[in-house]
């Protein structure tokens, strides 16, 4: 198993999977070629959402919940070595080795509770986002989140430059928020006696309980288990057991380092918190423009600054990893696989709906609310991925002799065990809220308990189901499928072919290679589809100066195919071109299509360039595209 060669195209994240070589490496080149992933998903863990929580806890617990913090960074390091240890040995990421070891119907949901994670995760970058630009420059929240969608272009710029310039874009983010927060400590001056007694478990509920839920999912991050996963197969690695074991090692350093350098960001911020706003009897600062301006009251003009430019560093290098990970899931889980701009826009769109809805009719003051509640929904989702990721690194089928040992499944499954146990805790104390405080309660037993019950139906078969060994599932794990025999080669023959035109001097090359297809013996229909207002709207009605034209030009080509010895008739379809080809493939019951491609580049070919892709999902026939 550990030397089995992966399909080229069938990987996580195969436009930069085993981008970077690490063979031939010694010493601290070594190092450095591996690090860069957990940078990547440690950005997950100093996000906006992280913000709200931090702030949310120092200023109404003071400095009493870093040891949450702390447990929360401890878990996570637990859960993302083994996320990391799953992508290396087994070649997968966390979706895919679901897909593989769970049903269909279950892997469905699995990915409807990631996406909404996703989702969370991408609402706080968002609100984080639009936040850090108010502050910065006045602008208002509602045309912060609007620019937002923006970053979709970004993000698509970074991934065309390569892994390591994304990487590098992102650690210099992760710098910015490091130093800004830094400079911070030394201008608000902690007690450093009263920092350390934060340090000291106590007993969490009510609105403890909820803020402690918060640090916990703003920290542990569903979507970054599946990341990692996928992130680490971007190093080429030798596959034996000493290269193995070495990718194992150095990824594990990187990643401790990653999560203990976000570690002190986010106790940096519950610090600061507790020290300018606890301290000073300000217990209800929760929001983040709040924390921004009784910082410039407190201490000066530089202090908020520094804040504002690291929440704005932040925001943009978290919702890059979110959009990586939303592409890793559904092409994981669902054996999809789309644009990665339009992957974007989905879920940027969906974050932003949200937002835009709060804004509106609850005002700019409830993004605050928003952004931790954003943060319980994504903790409320992690039993759901975590879980499976135990499970499959103590495979030793698969796993082998990299299994984790017993001590390690211990720690995982405690880990576990605490993050769902306060989960339910939190739901059970929500329910009973919403029932003592509600006049009508009927929506909750029609509605919210059902959907309670099938959650922790899902959960309980997410962990019962892999400790009864069964048959391996001979399921695909690749959007492109396995090879097949090929078998004998005979002689194929089209004798009615279409040929697409648009009279540019593109037609001959065109109209050149439909002939060597099927030569004198094959008819040929020339295509060509009007798309003026006109044509829109009247059809074959249509009888502008454009399709009289165009029609005379097909008639041209014609009379020259026949001068030539070819039959050929022609074919005019009208308004959007992608159907209108489509439309006459079948009703001429066409065998083969030859269509020139466009050409275009860049945003040119996101604005122009869909008819062919379009083309192809509309039609059973094999289609030649002509360059």
């Amino acid at each position: 198993m550990m030397n089995e060669k992966v399909i080229q195209g069938s990987e996580s994240l195969s436009e930069v999977h085993h981008s970077v070589v690490t063979s031939g490496k010694t010493g601290w080149r070594k190092l450095f070629a591996f690090i860069g992933p957990a940078y990547l998903v440690s950005v997950g863990y100093m996000d906006p959402g992280n913000w709200a929580t931090d702030i949310a806890g120092g200023s109404q617990f003071g400095y009493s919940l870093i040891w949450v913090l702390l447990m929360s960074n401890l878990i996570a390091l637990l859960l993302q070595s083994l996320s990391a240890r799953l992508g290396v040995v087994q070649g997968m990421d966390l979706a895919q080795a679901s897909r593989k070891a769970y049903p269909r119907l279950i892997n469905y949901p699995l990915y409807v509770l990631a996406q909404i994670a996703i989702v969370a995760c991408d609402l706080a970058e968002i609100i984080g986002m639009a936040i850090g630009l108010n502050l910065l420059f006045g602008l208002p929240l509602i045309w912060g989140v609007s620019i937002t969608i923006l970053d979709t272009f970004l993000l698509l710029f970074l991934m065309n430059k390569g892994m390591r310039m994304m990487e590098v874009f992102i650690v210099s983010m992760v710098f910015i928020v490091g130093i800004s927060f830094l400079t911070e400590m030394f201008i608000v001056e902690p007690a450093v006696g009263e920092v350390l007694s934060g340090f000291k478990p106590s007993i969490l509920s009510g609105n403890a309980l909820y803020i402690a839920i918060g640090i916990i999912g703003a920290t542990v991050m569903p979507h970054n288990l599946y990341l990692h996963s996928s992130l680490v197969q971007t190093r080429k690695i030798d596959r034996t057991s000493k290269g193995i074991k070495d990718a194992l090692k150095y990824n594990f350093i990187d990643t401790a380092v990653a999560l203990n350098l976000a570690f002190f960001v986010n106790a940096a911020i519950l610090i600061l918190a507790a020290t300018a706003f606890f301290k000073n009897g300000l217990f209800e600062v929760a929001e983040i423009q709040d924390a921004y301006k009784l910082l410039d009251d407190i201490f000066g003009s530089m202090a908020p600054t520094l804040f504002a430019i690291a929440l704005i560093a932040s925001g943009q290098s978290s919702t890059i990893t979110g959009t990586l990970a939303g592409q890793i899931v559904m092409e994981g889980h669902l054996n999809l696989r789309i644009q990665p701009w339009i992957r974007r826009l989905l879920t940027r769109l969906l974050a932003i709906i949200p937002a835009f809805f709060t804004i509106l009719y609850f005002g700019e003051g409830a993004l605050g609310e928003l952004l931790v509640l954003s943060q319980v929904v994504l903790s409320l989702q992690l039993g759901f991925a975590i879980i499976p990721l135990i499970h499959f690194n103590s495979d030793k089928l698969r796993m082998k002799e990299y299994a984790i040992k017993n001590w390690v499944k211990i720690l995982a499954w405690l880990s576990a065990l605490i993050i769902v146990g306060l989960n339910v805790k939190l739901v059970i104390q929500e329910i009973t809220s919403w029932m003592q405080s509600s006049a009508s309660t009927w929506w909750i037993y029609v509605f919210v308990l059902p959907l309670v019950v099938v959650v922790i139906a899902l959960l309980i078969y997410v962990t019962i189901s892999p400790l009864f060994k069964k048959p391996e599932r001979s399921i695909s794990i690749i959007p492109h499928g396995e090879a097949v025999e090929i078998g004998e080669i005979g002689t194929l023959e089209y004798h009615s072919i279409g040929i697409t035109v648009d009279f540019s001097a593109k037609d001959r090359n065109t109209i050149r290679h439909a002939l060597m297809q099927g030569g004198k013996g094959a008819k040929y229909l020339l295509i060509h589809v009007v798309e003026t207002a006109a044509a829109r709207f009247h059809g074959d009605k249509a009888m502008d100066l454009e399709t009289q034209i165009d029609t005379d030009n097909l008639i041209k080509y014609q009379q020259n195919l026949h001068a030539l010895g070819y039959q050929s008739d022609i074919a005019v379809g009208y308004g959007t071109a992608s159907q209108a080809i489509a439309d006459i493939v079948r009703q001429n019951n066409l065998e083969l299509l030859v269509m020139g491609a466009h050409g275009h580049k860049g945003i040119s070919d996101l604005i122009f360039g869909t008819t062919l892709e379009t083309v192809r999902h509309k039609v059973n026939v094999p289609i030649l595209i002509i360059k």
